[in-house]
């Protein structure tokens, strides 16, 4: 298969293990704290991509740990966190639709402090897919009237984690494979993660005998392995094969994703948000065309 096609394929696989991650994300504070929510799932994710990724942890040089620390928390730790904490004011699709500012925030944080050139298209393409994210906030504003919009801060902070983490992978690790990437930041961050997440009294016997508990764990370990552990191998090597804008692009499709999970959740859902999804679609496709004619 082409890289073209491979770099696709990628996005899409991501588009439908984070555009699923929200709903997840939801049914785990329904019985975990929102702390436990994130260091809960970083965990899992640590301990399968530590297992898988071990060997590669060799061909780190000693001037990448730097880079691989401040990738582990501003593109894992913290935003984990962040979205956990957003989740138990606001609903999962709202959430994934701010998590669609990424992209443009990869642009802007590459242009201003990596000195990175952009096309017309890929200006004009994101323009357009976060005029269809707005759509999807003002709709969904009128149908959730009940929502706390200061929590919507929080997706938006950990987005620009996400885009200065997308400009670090490329201009500093970029000959790394993405396993020894995803091993090297998360070896990192997981004696903090244990921390945080001992000093919650998550381990205590009694909290976590209880069928609540158990339930949203189990949700977040299917959100570790894939929304995260796999999730953060493919996203690594996709950002490889194409640049930050692409790679980040995937956060257009999330929102779509999410919100079919909120339908069977039963969130409110108009014609009007399916025309705002189309929209966005638009937009990747014009982000990534070569030159507009």
């Amino acid at each position: 298969m082409a890289q073209h096609q491979i770099k696709w394929l990628y996005l899409i696989i991501l588009a439908l293990m984070w555009g699923s991650s929200f709903i997840l994300i939801k049914k785990g504070v329904e019985g975990l704290t929102a702390i436990q929510v994130g260091t809960f799932r970083v965990l899992i994710g640590a301990i399968i991509l530590i297992i898988v990724g071990f060997n590669r942890l060799k061909k780190i040089k000693r001037a990448d740990w730097k880079w691989l620390a401040i990738s582990g928390f501003i593109g894992t730790f913290f935003p984990s966190i962040l979205f956990a904490y957003a989740m138990t004011e606001i609903d999962s699709a709202v959430a994934s639709i701010l998590n669609s500012t990424v992209p443009l925030l990869a642009l802007v944080v590459g242009v201003l402090f990596y000195k990175s050139r952009f096309q017309r298209s890929q200006f004009l393409g994101i323009i357009i897919g976060f005029i269809g994210c707005i759509v999807l906030i003002m709709i969904g504003a009128n149908i959730n009237q009940n929502q706390n919009y200061w929590y919507s801060a929080l997706p938006v902070i950990a987005s620009l984690m996400y885009a200065f983490n997308a400009n670090i992978i490329k201009s500093h690790l970029q000959y790394l494979s993405a396993f020894a990437i995803a091993a090297g930041s998360f070896i990192i961050i997981l004696p903090p993660t244990l921390v945080v997440l001992i000093s919650s009294g998550f381990f205590d016997m009694n909290y976590l005998s209880q069928p609540e508990i158990q339930t949203s764990m189990l949700y977040i370990v299917l959100l570790a392995v894939f929304g995260t552990a796999v999730a953060k191998i493919l996203f690594n090597r996709l950002i490889q094969l194409s640049d930050p804008v692409f790679s980040t692009s995937v956060t257009y499709l999330i929102p779509i994703v999410a919100l079919f999970w909120g339908i069977l959740d039963n969130e409110s859902f108009s014609l009007w948000q399916l025309v705002a999804g189309a929209i966005i679609l638009v937009g990747v496709y014009v982000s990534n065309l070569k030159r507009l004619k």
